[in-house]
């Protein structure tokens, strides 16, 4: 079993889910995480960001997939 790491901080969960989907195009797995009380305090996403998971197999591949 493959442990999940933060692949990149994102400043909005817009720019999260757009690098998702790029990712979930491509069959690379991912989550977005952000710490924002359930959506009713969207400004913590600016000072905590917004976290795009992945496992650690994938990490490489998903890096490599999001600079290109």
């Amino acid at each position: 079993m493959s442990d999940i790491i933060v692949l990149k901080v994102f400043a909005s969960e817009i720019d999260a889910k757009m690098a998702q989907e790029a990712l979930q195009n491509s069959g690379v797995k991912s989550f977005v995480f952000k710490d924002d009380v359930g959506g009713m305090e969207p400004q913590l996403q600016l000072t905590a960001g917004v976290r795009l998971l992945v496992s650690d197999a994938d990490a490489e591949r998903a890096h490599q997939l999001l600079e290109s």
